[in-house]
């Protein structure tokens, strides 16, 4: 145990951890869909620049930590031939389109600047993508993963929010365990770590992980504060769950800094404003060949105004002084954790951790300057005066393992804390349909056990479980609430549905029609090394709990 003479000292640790995930969307049936622009925004603003700051970081030899959760649905995408063709047609178009702003805004010479500056962002992406990287970002992040200062961890299969799927623990359990098998096969190791999805936790769900082999995971402050014994350290210390698995609570001061609509960094005045791009401003013919079929108008990535302030009008967008901000952004986070740390350690038995966990997203394309925040933070961080040592949360573990046994409550880091935003009149009707199509998949696994199936009696049962499990993404019940692309949602989950229930019905008539069994394992191609007969809940020993 720590002494209070080395505690006094204001020794404590920061552990940040970026969330990056994004629903399966891939679409080979179209020549172009709107929603795999999710994916294309997020590697050009996002994925790629945090790679930019990791290359940098090691180039400089900066000895930071960072934690980043790598969703089974993203690792799928990033490493899909398909998506990876259309996302350097996309890279290469965005280019195209600097160029022709270069040429337009010759008379307006704070715009051209932006313009070329634009033109330089995406040529610096290219490069990190196709010549650095070709085209392998998991490869990337696997790399600074070997020099032990990134931690990948990962997230359950299809980002299904397990506190509502509960009806069924096989459910669960395979979007658990396939999440891990899919990491496993595209990072080569298990993970340490897990991201719930959406932090929804339901007490009982650790024995699951713990059977997994996961050491780790992350609940809201809620989720430990009301836990089933009240925490000594508050959310400065994970609690132990009584069988090797610990749960680490999100800081809400340090969350509320970056996270806040009003008091977050993100809205200050020099940012640059995500809203205003000249997809929606800029004359219909001459932006049609960059938007959806010509005639949607969508995000293109170049905007040239700042936040500037409520209510008032937009101002040119200045990047230098946005990056100056970002940099006093950053040593405000680094100041205000010092003083944290050297508060509490006036109070624990030992050094506090301030658990930070972001969506990666945030950063870069939500918020433009936000990777160069977050490098300046872990630059900063890393300096030996700064009071403030960055540790991932297995290594804190390894150095502090004695923890207070407590279970969790019930908890999701969501609008009010619990499963309101996921279970709401907006989407309520989806969870019986999922449940149904659940209880007939491990009907189907039971009933076929011990029997020799043929080849594409195979094939259909596994392709109707990736239908189940693409069905119950936690992102369709989230868009159907947050009112964005409803109809969108709405159709992803009664296609899924339907594809499950065609191909149940098909295999329990024995009528499947392999031509459009193969058109269905063309579209969903995710998870190839699925196996429905994991459905079956006696292989571990768990059942459906009740009925639909």
């Amino acid at each position: 145990m720590m002494t209070k003479s080395l505690l006094s000292a204001g020794q404590g640790f920061l552990s940040i951890i970026l969330h990056a995930h994004l629903p399966y969307v891939r679409h080979p049936e179209h020549d172009s869909f709107f929603e795999e622009n999710w994916l294309f925004e997020a590697m050009t603003e996002c994925y790629l620049p945090l790679i930019g700051v990791l290359d940098r970081l090691e180039s400089d030899n900066v000895d930071y930590r960072l934690t980043l959760s790598l969703s089974p649905t993203l690792m799928s995408m990033l490493r899909d031939d398909l998506l990876q063709s259309r996302y350097l047609e996309h890279l290469h178009s965005r280019l195209e389109l600097a160029e022709k702003e270069i040429i337009r805004t010759r008379r307006q010479p704070q715009f051209q600047k932006l313009a070329r500056l634009y033109r330089r962002f995406f040529l610096n992406v290219l490069n990190t993508y196709q010549d650095c990287y070709q085209g392998d970002l998991l490869a990337a992040f696997q790399k600074h993963q070997a020099t032990g200062k990134l931690e990948l961890i990962t997230t359950a299969a299809t980002h299904g929010f397990l506190p509502l799927l509960n009806v069924s623990e096989t459910a669960v359990r395979n979007q658990i365990n396939l999440g891990i098998a899919t990491f496993k096969s595209n990072c080569g190791h298990a993970p340490t770590g897990f991201w719930l999805p959406e932090c929804g936790y339901y007490p009982g769900l650790e024995t699951l992980l713990a059977d997994a082999g996961i050491k780790y995971f992350f609940v809201d402050t809620h989720g430990v504060m009301d836990a089933s014994q009240q925490p000594r350290n508050g959310v400065y210390a994970p609690i132990a769950c009584g069988n090797g698995v610990a749960a680490f609570a999100r800081d809400p001061e340090s969350s509320s800094q970056v996270w806040s609509t009003k008091e977050g960094y993100p809205g200050d005045s020099d940012y640059r404003e995500y809203y205003r791009d000249i997809g929606f401003e800029l004359d219909a013919d001459y932006i049609a060949p960059y938007i959806l079929d010509g005639i949607t108008r969508t995000n293109t990535g170049i905007k040239y105004h700042r936040v500037t302030g409520e209510n008032l009008p937009k101002e040119i967008y200045n990047p230098r002084q946005a990056l100056a901000k970002a940099y006093e952004h950053a040593q405000d986070f680094i100041d205000k954790r010092q003083r944290q740390i050297g508060l509490l350690g006036a109070t624990m038995d030992r050094p506090p951790i301030i658990v930070a966990p972001y969506d990666a997203e945030l950063f870069g394309h939500w918020w433009f300057e936000g990777t160069h925040w977050l490098e300046c933070v872990l630059r900063l961080a890393s300096e030996k005066t700064s009071g403030v040592q960055l540790i991932s949360c297995s290594d804190y573990l390894k150095q502090q393992p004695s923890t207070q046994v407590a279970t969790p409550s019930a908890s999701t880091w969501g609008e009010q804390g619990y499963s309101g935003y996921w279970i709401n009149e907006t989407n309520d009707w989806i969870y019986p349909l999922l449940h149904k199509a659940e209880l007939e998949m491990e009907k189907l696994a039971r009933v076929v056990q011990g029997l020799t199936l043929t080849p594409l009696q195979t094939r259909a049962l596994n392709q109707a479980a990736r239908s189940i499990l693409l069905a119950q993404a936690s992102d369709w019940p989230f868009i159907m609430k947050s009112g964005t692309t409803i109809d969108y949602a709405n159709k992803r989950i009664t296609d899924h549905l339907a594809r499950f229930n065609y191909l149940h019905d098909s295999f329990r008539k024995n009528r499947i029609n392999e031509r459009y069994l193969t058109a269905l394992e063309i579209m969903d191609n995710i998870f190839p090394h699925i196996d429905f007969r994991d459905y079956n809940p006696s292989r571990a020993g768990a059942g459906f709990k009740s009925s639909v």
